[in-house]
């Protein structure tokens, strides 16, 4: 049995579609996605190529620039009798970060269980999160949203939603449902579309765990980075190789783009290879022992043997939030929020 590829045409001899509009045949996948977009969905333009000037010239910058430092991906807090979003404690969870001295927060990421929560519930964690930090003085800091769907179409829509609700930029993950049907440049066909359509700039999230048999590579990633509208990738794969050669890459071009480790545990190794920082569940617990960490790094050859000391510490408490997952990680930020409510200092001195 033949084996085929989406987007690529049907060899001679085999036994796949062969005409009209056919996965395995007619024109190049590119072309696909046009017509299927200029058919369903004329507002969303697909380039052709990652570094169009048509894309660039679509690009409006935020004012809160993508800083290197600590992001949190933060979790979202329900009332445990009626299951509604607890905004009040998302809120408080927003702005004791902050006054962590992290660089900036995501939402609906894997942490925030943006896979369980309907659009609308979404969108309240976006707008409290972005008028907490508001509220508390933090008004330069960014906001990334979780804006990972199956299809162009719908992760434009969230991305336009983030846009709307206060979010500085759109973290998106690959399609995976249809996996064993594409290869690497359907991938990449498909982040240039968001790219082109989005409001806000991008950050491509590379988590294998999630989405099983996608493992952008660092050619893929390479060419991304020179859209316009695509400015940072978090590498949740842990592949510092990888993640190296793509800062060494835009090191080089000068290409406006962002390399994040995907968690803790490899802070001190990706920042040795070019990263900018760290988008890592484990700063909801722990988001000053990160930004120590991450200063720490920064310092130089000087600093290494404290620096080395603490990276031990962080994994080890990340290796607990990776088995635990998000139960774990939410109910060591609940503990946290907990000590902040009944003795504010030993809560201030605490991660």
């Amino acid at each position: 049995m033949s084996t085929y590829r989406l987007g690529q045409p049907a060899q001679p001899g085999s036994t796949g579609p062969s005409s009209g509009m056919g996965i395995c045949s007619g024109p190049s996948e590119a072309k696909q996605l046009k017509i299927i977009l200029s058919l369903i969905a004329p507002q969303i333009s697909l380039s052709s190529s990652a570094d169009s000037s048509a894309a660039a010239a679509q690009v409006d910058r935020p004012s809160r620039p993508l800083i290197r430092g600590i992001y949190v991906p933060t979790v979202a807090f329900f009332d445990s009798e009626t299951d509604e979003l607890d905004v009040k404690t998302v809120s408080r969870h927003a702005v004791r970060l902050a006054k962590a001295g992290v660089s900036g927060l995501a939402v609906q990421g894997s942490n925030g269980e943006a896979v369980h929560l309907a659009q609308d519930k979404r969108s309240t964690i976006t707008r409290t999160t972005r008028a907490a930090l508001d509220a508390a003085g933090f008004t330069s800091m960014p906001l990334i949203v979780g804006c990972g769907a199956q299809s162009i179409i719908e992760a434009v829509k969230l991305c336009r939603d983030a846009a709307a609700t206060g979010g500085d930029y759109a973290l998106v993950l690959p399609p995976s449902y249809y996996a064993g049907l594409f290869d690497s440049s359907t991938v990449e066909s498909y982040f240039v579309g968001v790219a082109d359509a989005s409001p806000i700039p991008i950050i491509i999230y590379n988590y294998p765990g999630a989405t099983p048999g996608i493992d952008i590579n660092s050619d893929t990633l390479i060419r991304l980075s020179r859209h316009a509208n695509i400015v940072g990738c978090k590498f949740t794969c842990g592949n510092t190789g990888k993640l190296g050669r793509v800062a060494a890459a835009v090191k080089a071009s000068g290409d406006n783009f962002q390399c994040f480790a995907g968690s803790s545990d490899f802070l001190l190794a990706s920042m040795a290879a070019g990263a900018a920082g760290v988008i890592g569940g484990l700063a909801n617990v722990s988001p000053r022992a990160n930004v120590r960490l991450f200063k720490l790094a920064e310092a130089g050859p000087e600093k290494a043997a404290e620096a080395a000391a603490l990276q031990s510490v962080l994994g080890a408490g990340d290796w607990v939030a990776i088995q635990t997952g998000v139960v774990g990680v939410k109910g060591g930020a609940s503990g946290v929020l907990w000590l902040w409510r009944i003795c504010p200092k030993a809560a201030a001195e605490t991660g």
